[in-house]
């Protein structure tokens, strides 16, 4: 099932882990995260060919890792408008909704390959090597921004728990008569 991040939140299992997936025209790079979705780090490159194929390698990776949920690279234009590359990358999430049964969520992946190519160009790779690496760390980028905001969210939630259940205590500490206020 497709779903905003943000529905994610109280969902998953406490461990489980996170793939990424930076959806290209030839390749997809991939990335998981750590049980305790804290880390991403790059997985592989697999070559795109018919998305029956690519969706049974995605499967096959999901259950091998026991897969909590898919965060895939949303191409998003600049303004934030979905063009023609991003309605492929959701159209790519509803069909791969029928082979996994797992939770799929798009993220902004916008500059996500600029930013990684940056990076490889400063630690001098040759063309060749980029070429081996971007996909990948472009996915690992896309899914630890993912995990880095879910983290943020689960947190709030926690802290509202937390003060609500404060509230909750307090309540019944006034309505048995005692006043934690008074010495």
């Amino acid at each position: 099932m497709t779903v905003a991040l943000e529905g994610l939140v109280g969902k998953l299992p406490r461990f489980g882990r996170l793939i990424g997936i930076d959806l290209g025209t030839k390749t997809i790079g991939l990335a998981l995260s750590d049980v305790e979705r804290r880390i991403a780090s790059p997985l592989e490159t697999l070559k795109r060919g018919k998305f029956t194929k690519d969706a049974a390698e995605i499967a096959s990776i999901v259950k091998r890792f026991d897969v909590a949920a898919i965060v895939v690279g949303l191409p998003l234009n600049m303004d934030g408008s979905a063009g023609p590359r991003a309605q492929s990358t959701q159209s790519f999430m509803r069909n791969l909704e029928g082979v996994i049964a797992c939770p799929i969520v798009g993220w902004d992946e916008r500059l996500s390959t600029m930013a990684v190519t940056r990076t490889l160009l400063e630690a001098d790779a040759s063309r060749a090597r980029r070429g081996q690496l971007v996909d990948k760390l472009a996915a690992s980028y896309i899914l630890q921004g993912a995990i880095d905001r879910l983290n943020l969210l689960e947190d709030a939630r926690t802290q509202e728990a937390d003060q609500e259940a404060d509230q909750a205590a307090d309540r019944a500490r006034n309505a048995a008569g005692e006043d934690p206020d008074r010495e």
